[in-house]
């Protein structure tokens, strides 16, 4: 699962108990886990107010904004212009894997395989 930037806020600062809760389980099943640069920019604002966020981070493999021309051709493909949300969906098809997010209605344009938080 890679991680969409929606189920790491609550209250705009902190990772809640049901996130937690899934990548803990997911850790303990040796399930492989991940996010993006471009997502933790989104959703880190003060560290010092976001500890669960700091310890859940480093439970996740975090890829940075890399693939330029396969975002670029899904951005057109989908008529979408979220480089963010883009780069998530190209990331998660690389990894064979599905994209925790809230945002169902850009991830379906993208043509993204997810889950809705």
């Amino acid at each position: 699962m890679i991680i969409d930037a929606g189920p790491f806020i609550v209250d705009g600062e902190n990772v809640n108990s049901r996130l937690w809760a899934l990548i803990k389980r997911g850790t303990e099943r040796g399930d492989d886990l991940h996010t993006t640069h471009p997502i933790l920019a989104q959703v880190w604002r003060e560290p010092a107010r976001q500890a669960n966020l700091a310890r859940a981070v480093r439970l996740l493999d975090t890829h940075a904004l890399d693939e330029s021309v396969a975002i670029g051709r899904r951005l057109a493909a989908s008529g979408t212009s979220d480089v963010v949300d883009a780069h998530l969906a190209v990331v998660a098809e690389s990894l064979g894997t599905f994209i925790l997010t809230g945002d169902h209605d850009d991830m379906s344009k993208l043509n993204a395989r997810f889950e809705t938080y």
